[in-house]
């Protein structure tokens, strides 16, 4: 499962003005991450002002009555084990007015063990090493507060480090467009097509899944939300034009994985030796079945089946085609073609 954190993290602050168009669709909130966030924010939030009406609650925090009533629906699920043995907290919204007793388990201390302590500090100093960073003193400060009470936890924490790559100034500068919402044009390097595209993007929101920084937006030239991966950005321009996300877009829940099959795309079946079983972990696969001996038999889902030709060519005696017939054929032939230029066929 991806892991991905917003590079400007923070939990949502009551809002006193109704959202602009396309604002739900940029903010945090409508994503796992965000509602995590605000699941950690809201009873907090209700307790210090003993009951709160439910079309307040949702105005402050910037979601709709129904997406807030999910989030109650899912704090009824919430129960604390330790150190009693059963502390439930108390919740209410009967009559439009939302209530919490018997919270005090919430102002508990929280305990972490050894290894996930040593995880929190790994991404914190991740975080702390982004460019452009919101509230680096802080951040900061919460480091050396956790390595202090992590105490051997974080110096095994202290060798490891990760590193984000991104391009040049792209990162700086598509965060000031995401600030000032205005548009921006890539120059897209699709390696499956190998080539670059050109295309105007409203931006939503920066990530980084699993170690690689994302542009998210609604992409003007698919007419829907895309993902653009910044190290594939040759070319940016920030636009003299306001951000228009549609009302209707959602961002992508990167928490279940980046590959999102449709129906339309082609289903590829293929059968690896020993040496060819890293294809299972480099690329998203359906399913995987072990054929004994070491060998794989993997089942892919694309929409573009020139880079899984690719890949067979890469392959060699690792790997073969199955399925489709009409695509092994083509590989064939792509090997036939290749060899004719060293005459040896």
């Amino acid at each position: 499962m991806a892991r991905a954190e917003e590079l400007r993290v923070a939990a949502p602050r009551p809002r006193s003005s109704e959202p602009v168009k396309g604002e739900a669709a940029r903010r945090p909130g409508g994503t796992s991450t965000g509602r995590l966030a605000r699941l950690l924010a809201l009873v907090p939030y209700v307790v210090n002002r003993d009951a709160v009406a439910l079309d307040e609650a949702a105005a402050a925090f910037g979601v709709t009555e129904k997406q807030l009533i999910d989030d109650l629906n899912m704090l009824w699920c919430v129960e604390l084990r330790a150190p009693d043995p059963y502390c439930p907290i108390d919740l209410s919204y009967e009559g439009g007015e939302i209530t919490v007793t018997e919270a005090e388990s919430i102002a508990r201390p929280l305990r972490l063990k050894a290894d996930e302590a040593a995880a929190l500090l790994v991404a914190l100093r991740m975080l702390a090493g982004l460019p452009e960073l919101h509230d680096r003193d802080a951040l900061s400060r919460l480091i050396a507060k956790l390595e202090e009470a992590a105490g051997a936890a974080a110096q095994a924490a202290g060798k490891v480090a990760v590193e984000v790559e991104t391009r040049g100034d792209a990162l700086a500068r598509l965060r000031a467009a995401i600030d000032a919402r205005r548009r921006v044009h890539l120059t897209y390097y699709v390696p499956t097509r190998d080539e670059n595209t050109e295309r105007d993007v409203d931006p939503m929101r920066l990530l980084v899944v699993e170690g690689t920084t994302y542009l998210e937006g609604w992409c003007r030239r698919a007419e829907a939300v895309r993902l653009f991966r910044l190290d594939r950005v040759t070319g940016l321009t920030v636009l003299d034009v306001p951000a228009d996300v549609p009302d209707g877009a959602e961002p992508i829940d990167v928490d279940a994985g980046l590959f999102r099959p449709s129906p339309q795309d082609e289903t590829v079946t293929m059968e690896l030796t020993p040496r060819g079983r890293w294809v299972a972990d480099s690329y998203p696969c359906e399913s995987v079945a072990e054929l004994g001996e070491g060998r794989l038999r993997v089942v892919l889902r694309t929409p573009d089946t020139r880079w899984v030709r690719a890949l067979a060519l890469r392959l060699g005696d690792q790997g073969r085609i199955v399925s489709p017939p009409s695509l092994a054929g083509a590989v064939r032939d792509d090997a036939a073609r290749a060899l004719a230029l060293y005459d040896i066929v």
